[in-house]
């Protein structure tokens, strides 16, 4: 037996326990393999192996030096490698935390509910830009400096989920329009800016609207709402009231609208109001001097108090029983809520509360395209589905080809607030593809309720572990 042959035989010789922790790493990297189907990733499979058995690659090097510096420096960076390295994992293909920031889904989530998020439910998505920071979503804080780097971009790929995306389901998602951000107005969105001031302004004015960034589709602000209608559905809103293939939605108790609450000259308490679960943030008193036309034109008299405030259900009943209450009026539609929804520029009438019939486009589905629907259905071509779009004296030119319809490439879903008076969603930017899904909420982990003190009630125990599905 030659030197080599001994050598080898000797690094081979180990504990059964270090073959044991081999096998069975190496059996969850090949199923880890299978379950992304990158297989050429199998080739680094003789690093498990190097690792526990032949260690040829002197990994804990550190470990045998006598400096103490040395040591408690490399045991820091060996852990904090380790870490980042788990985390990365678990936060690209199975759990994420999401903070509620807005009351865009109240009262079903509040703001300062922490979510986990479920990557496995849908599916994972496969990193389409994978040279990024874990656990940061596009900037880094303090330095506010990009948190990735652009290139190189991989195609969109989803790996199997254990459950499909149902309608009403509530759901995390990339943004659709945030590919295009105006770093100090990213609330309305680039598009919704541009439209309302002119390209040219938003892009020259960087002391109102900063620097205008690009981001690529994970990159992208993440935002939850809930799932009205799934790829294939006809959807309408009327009056308030969400209609799907014909059938109005299901009721969740947590739905909110915007009421005018006018009292016989009593003011509504803070204790009133908390009871009701009305976020301070969120109630408006009129000043009856200024909105006397309002008052007037939802037939209440201007000599008393009015209040503006979201109200579910349940607390609508409980103001209409409330001390000193006499009028409830559902807030009208508003010419600055209805000039932007989607899609901008439509001349159909759509509002907030009245809004379709619409159709959400459905992968391998075949739309008869006109001149009329095109402006719905624009942007899914020319830019989530990365075609050419042209009209030329009235005729569809789809990468220099005439076209009187087009087959979709993916599926797309229509997202909404609970919080339907309080909701940048569908209704002002359209449709979320597919690619853009980020998970499914499980469970409320933590909730903090920003009117209160850390001793007064901040923190809301009863929320803990709460099924955050519904």
């Amino acid at each position: 037996m030659n030197t080599e042959t001994q050598t080898l035989s000797s690094r081979l010789k180990k504990p059964v326990r270090q073959w044991t922790k081999c096998t069975f790493w190496s059996v969850i990297y090949i199923l880890f393999v299978a379950w992304v189907g990158n297989f050429w990733w199998l080739l680094l499979l003789p690093l498990i192996f190097d690792a526990y058995i032949t260690k040829y690659i002197p990994w804990t090097w550190w470990k045998k030096s006598k400096n103490k510096t040395v040591l408690s420096i490399m045991s820091w960076v060996d852990a904090i490698v380790f870490a980042l390295i788990a985390v990365y994992f678990i936060h690209t293909y199975l759990f994420q935390n999401y903070q509620i920031p807005s009351s865009s889904l109240e009262k079903s989530l509040l703001v300062g509910d922490f979510l986990a998020v479920s990557k496995a439910s849908y599916g994972p998505r496969v990193p389409m830009t994978p040279l990024s920071f874990p656990l940061v979503q596009h900037t880094f804080p303090i330095l506010k400096t990009k948190s990735f780097l652009e290139k190189p971009q991989w195609k969109y790929k989803r790996l199997k989920g254990t459950d499909i995306l149902k309608r009403n389901d509530i759901v995390v998602f990339n943004f659709p329009t945030g590919d295009t951000v105006c770093v100090k107005q990213e609330n309305p969105d680039y598009y919704i800016q541009c439209f309302r001031y002119g390209r040219d302004v938003v892009r020259s004015r960087t002391d109102i609207f900063g620097e205008i960034v690009y981001r690529p589709v994970d990159r992208r602000e993440n935002y939850v709402k809930r799932c009205v209608g799934i790829a294939g559905d006809w959807l309408e809103v009327k009056n308030n009231q969400v209609i799907v293939n014909g059938k109005p939605q299901e009721h969740f108790p947590g739905i909110q609208y915007n009421y005018f609450v006018q009292t016989d000259g009593t003011r509504l308490t803070n204790e009133v109001l908390e009871k009701m679960n009305i976020s301070f943030d969120d109630i408006a008193l009129l000043d009856n001097s200024q909105a006397a036309g309002l008052i007037l034109s939802l037939g209440m008299d201007p000599k008393f108090p009015v209040y503006n405030f979201p109200l579910t259900e349940e607390s609508y009943k409980e103001m209409q029983n409330t001390r000193g209450v006499t009028k409830l009026v559902i807030e009208p539609c508003s010419s600055l809520v209805d000039d932007h929804t989607f899609p901008l520029g439509y001349n159909k009438n759509w509002t907030r509360d009245n809004y379709g019939p619409i159709y959400i486009p459905k992968k391998g589905a075949v739309l008869k395209l006109t001149t009329d629907n095109l402006p719905i259905y624009e942007r899914i071509i020319r830019v989530y589905e990365n075609n050419k779009l042209e009209v030329k004296n009235g005729q569809i030119f789809i990468n220099d080809q005439p076209a009187t319809s087009y087959r979709f490439k993916m599926d797309y879903y229509w997202m909404m607030g609970d919080n339907r008076h309080k909701s940048a969603d569908s209704r002002y930017w359209g449709f979320v593809p597919e690619d853009h899904i980020v998970g499914r909420p499980l469970f409320v982990w933590l909730s903090l309720d920003k009117d209160k003190t850390l001793f007064g009630g901040k923190i809301r125990w009863n929320r803990f572990f709460k099924n955050a599905m519904r």
